[in-house]
């Protein structure tokens, strides 16, 4: 009797300490589900001097306690966040250089107030900026889109409609087509669009690297990586993002062809004839784009900053 009545409270102990576990399970998931930085965020980052740097951000949960995330800075890709600490309406993390000047981790710091995030960022280099982040729109449309009419905004002629991102302007026109012939600006379209549809011709010598902006703020990779393994990093791929399913790149020295569809943030990739990434969602702004107000229009962006690339039959469809 004694023995079942000892057998009996070490069960009892048991199951109060799996009831109290779990408790702390189910309030740690639940609080962890209210914290308000979860979400994506478009974020601008004020360093001095006039000078912003397009950021973005996404915070998720992880099991039942853990937030873990994204972070894409001025350069570089998306880049993983193993832990993101969380008190309150407070955020704070760290992550490896990437691309930066500078050894040490880039720190993060952040308060979300009236549905906004600010605080501050210190790069590898100890430089440090303060920022300011909404929330990234959805991009959601409710209809399909009735297209226009094909806009051809490269004449073959000249630079008319183009602008260089630098006073020193390395792009000309030969013989119908638009060269960059050494790294130096980025060229962009002085109009903008929303949803479209985009036919592009492009080459590249070996072991160049050039890419397309989408609206100026995502990236479609041109880089000479014919027979390599498909990589966001690669040929067809929206850079950091998005792994087209094959490479589809021809050798260098060849003309090769993008036509891209972009609806809100679903965009369709066909390489060369070839389908590579079908109706899929672009998260949020890649490294190097203009800005990260994702909600309005922006112009297409031809990447020359990288090596030399040439581009002719440049042809867009808006949408209406």
């Amino acid at each position: 009797m004694i023995q079942k009545q000892s057998e009996m409270k070490k069960t009892i102990r048991i199951l109060v300490a799996i009831f109290f576990v779990m408790a702390f399970c189910h309030k740690s998931e639940a609080q962890n589900n209210n914290q308000p930085a979860i979400g994506h965020w478009d974020i601008t980052v004020d360093m001095g001097n006039g000078q912003t740097v397009p950021s973005w951000l996404e915070v998720k949960l992880s099991g039942f306690r853990t937030l873990v995330g994204y972070l894409v800075t001025g350069e570089g890709s998306a880049r993983p966040i193993s832990k993101i600490n969380a008190d309150g309406n407070k955020i704070a993390f760290s992550i490896p250089p990437q691309w930066e000047m500078g050894m040490k981790d880039l720190m993060f710091e952040g308060t979300v107030e009236n549905d906004k995030l600010s605080g501050t960022i210190t790069y590898p280099d100890g430089k440090q900026g303060t920022f300011i982040g909404v929330r990234a729109p959805t991009l959601v449309r409710e209809k399909p889109p009735v297209w226009g009419e094909p806009i051809k905004i490269f004449n073959g002629q000249n630079l008319d409609g183009w602008i260089a991102q630098k006073p020193q302007n390395q792009w000309v026109v030969e013989n119908g087509v638009l060269r960059s012939p050494k790294s130096g600006s980025n060229l962009m379209t002085s109009q903008k669009f929303q949803d479209f549809k985009l036919h592009i011709e492009f080459k590249y010598p070996e072991g160049s690297n050039s890419g397309i902006y989408l609206r100026g703020r995502y990236e479609l990779q041109i880089i000479d990586s014919r027979g390599q393994e498909p990589s966001s990093i690669l040929f067809g791929g929206i850079y950091g993002y998005l792994t087209p399913n094959e490479i589809a790149a021809k050798s260098p020295g060849e003309w090769q062809t993008y036509d891209i569809t972009l609806v809100g943030r679903r965009v369709t990739v066909e390489a060369n004839g070839k389908t590579v990434i079908c109706d899929a969602i672009i998260p949020g702004i890649t490294g190097g784009a203009l800005d990260s107000k994702e909600g309005e229009p922006g112009p297409i962006l031809l990447q020359g900053d990288h090596g030399p690339v040439e581009f002719r039959n440049i042809v867009i469809t808006p949408a209406k």
